[in-house]
């Protein structure tokens, strides 16, 4: 789903400079356009999650969080439903992170009727929607800037263990939080993996879980069927020379005024909304994605990330193993003692884990989402019943709600009757 993203920018880039488009109806005078006696073009600001949030009616809050190792994170919230009217009940937390490259737009993209985070907040629930160290949101440090390299020297291990934890503290220590034992823990993809990072490698959090809900979860990856990450694993997935030129260094440098441009073509409003929905159409077919939400996914995605997140998930991909981020022998005798990392002890993994997969996810194989599980002592399997749902099906299929949301939400809310009577 991520690299169609990029090739939507790609192709999106192409078609608005064309003076003519199959999507609009007869050729588009630019000069009349643009023709501004003041010579600039006005765009508009790009709306925030919480801004999102905030247009369809919900309360919205945007929270700033430290990590341990000195990161910032944007993390928004939806506290309570205008809906019920729960401001003054305790709500149960529910935390929500996204995958790679994708930030908190990816779980709003379908609107309040569909997306699980308005879906919970109705539900009575307080939603915290994370965004992990380098995405869009949180590009901030107390000592570095985005520009030093040091501060892309990152991995998803590093978010596991220190982004994760510092929101689920952060959210257990609010005034609704207080008192209250654990969160409903919900990850995509690499929201998947940092849940395993942190469960694994600080078991003390998984009493902090009451359910947790891994959708198309990335851990082994030894059978995935990717062809473009089978391309390039030979060479990116071990430490040499490909590897350290594209290591630690921003994916796809941020630029607000690209961005920006992007939002605004993508825009309800703007003139050129049909070229942004032609785009995404001639990359997204047979009716399995809500095409509302595509533009809008264009208009914020991808989001940011650093290049040794993809590097680990490639020498993942190339080991066939879980663990620890590979230095090369010499680095990792210094840090681990041995020549090869170590693996995840997944074993730990003691809190209620909920795994959502499918046949036709080119990132999550079957095979490697079942081993992982069977390490795990306290799993329960979902196995998607569409043998066409994908890995990006859980953001982006229009029946997101019928096969996923709704059924988490179920569950979500047994634990809380059954905890709470």
């Amino acid at each position: 789903m991520k690299s169609k993203f990029v090739c939507s920018f790609l192709i999106l880039a192409v078609l608005t400079v064309a003076a003519n488009s199959a999507a609009i109806e007869g050729p588009i005078d630019f000069y009349k356009l643009y023709d501004n006696p003041e010579a600039h073009v006005s765009l508009k600001d790009k709306l925030t999650t919480a801004d999102r949030i905030a247009s369809h009616g919900y309360p919205s809050e945007h929270h700033y969080i430290p990590t341990k190792d000195g990161y910032i994170l944007g993390v928004f919230r939806i506290p309570y439903s205008h809906k019920l009217q729960n401001q003054n009940a305790k709500r149960p937390i529910a935390f929500l992170q996204h995958g790679l490259t994708s930030c908190s737009d990816a779980w709003i993209l379908q609107g309040p009727d569909d997306s699980l985070p308005y879906l919970l907040a109705d539900a009575g629930y307080d939603v915290w929607l994370g965004n992990a160290r380098g995405t869009s949101y949180s590009r901030n440090h107390t000592t570095l800037s985005t520009l030093n390299s040091h501060f892309w020297e990152f991995s998803w291990h590093e978010i596991g263990i220190y982004d994760i934890p510092a929101i689920i503290d952060y959210a257990l220590a609010t005034e609704n939080g207080q008192g209250q034992d654990g969160i409903h823990y919900v990850g995509h993809s690499q929201g998947t993996t940092v849940f395993f990072v942190l469960m694994s490698w600080l078991p003390e959090y998984n009493e902090k879980i009451k359910t947790a809900h891994l959708f198309a979860p990335v851990a082994i990856m030894k059978n995935l069927a990717s062809s473009f990450v089978r391309a390039v694993g030979p060479y990116l997935g071990h430490q040499g020379i490909y590897a350290k030129l594209f290591g630690s260094q921003e994916f796809l440098p941020h630029n607000e005024f690209v961005m920006a441009l992007f939002f605004n073509l993508c825009e309800p409003d703007f003139m050129l909304r049909p070229v942004c929905v032609g785009a995404v159409g001639s990359l997204y077919s047979g009716g399995r994605v809500n095409m509302t939400a595509m533009p809008e996914g264009l208009a914020t995605h991808p989001a940011g990330c650093s290049t040794d997140q993809m590097l680990h998930y490639l020498q993942e991909q190339q080991s066939g193993y879980f663990r620890l981020f590979d230095y090369g022998t010499k680095k990792n005798l210094q840090i681990y003692g041995s020549e090869e990392p170590p693996e995840y002890p997944v074993e730990n993994i003691s809190s209620e884990v909920h795994m959502w997969y499918s046949d036709s996810d080119d990132l999550a194989a079957v095979e490697d989402v079942l081993q992982i599980a069977g390490r795990m002592p306290n799993t329960v399997m979902h196995h998607m019943e569409d043998p066409l749902w994908n890995h990006g099906d859980y953001a982006l299929n229009w029946e997101v709600r019928k096969y996923v949301n709704d059924p988490v939400i179920a569950i979500m809310d047994e634990y809380e009757n059954n905890n709470n009577n």
